[in-house]
């Protein structure tokens, strides 16, 4: 099932930037980012009083978890100023490849509190098939 969700996530991540790369286009990418941002937070709070869900107590998360908030601001600006140049399909491989090296970071240090999951030569393999992939894409 997490696999259906992760591919989903993708989909959704797909769609994401394509549409917020044309909001931005047409109305700039601060202004876009606003729009956008304002949205997602109707929409969660939507979501929080369809569901009858409430906060929960945010005391024990250390201050530097919340930059997560503004790394969603910095990826939509970036996001949308490479769509204009690069088109939905590079932005997402390119952004795959950061994406990829600083999961691989993350797991293999178990930063942030997370388990730790040693990058082997097994992921090697699957990595560099990407990488190849991704170089492939970028040919022009």
């Amino acid at each position: 099932m997490n696999y259906i969700i992760s591919i989903f996530t993708g989909v959704l991540l797909a769609l994401m930037v394509s549409l917020n790369g044309t909001v931005g286009e047409v109305a700039g990418n601060y202004a876009s980012s606003v729009i956008i941002h304002v949205i997602g937070l109707i929409g969660i709070i939507i979501v929080l009083i369809a569901t009858k869900s409430k906060l929960q107590n945010l005391k024990g998360i250390p201050f530097y978890m919340y930059t997560g908030g503004l790394i969603g601001v910095l990826t939509v600006i970036f996001t949308n100023v490479s769509f204009s140049k690069l088109g939905a399909s590079l932005t997402i491989s390119v952004g795959l490849f950061g994406q990829l090296i600083t999961s691989i970071i993350i797991d293999h240090f178990g930063l942030f509190n997370l388990p730790v999951n040693k990058f082997n030569k097994k992921k090697i393999i699957g990595f560099s098939i990407i990488i190849l992939g991704i170089f492939v894409m970028t040919i022009q």
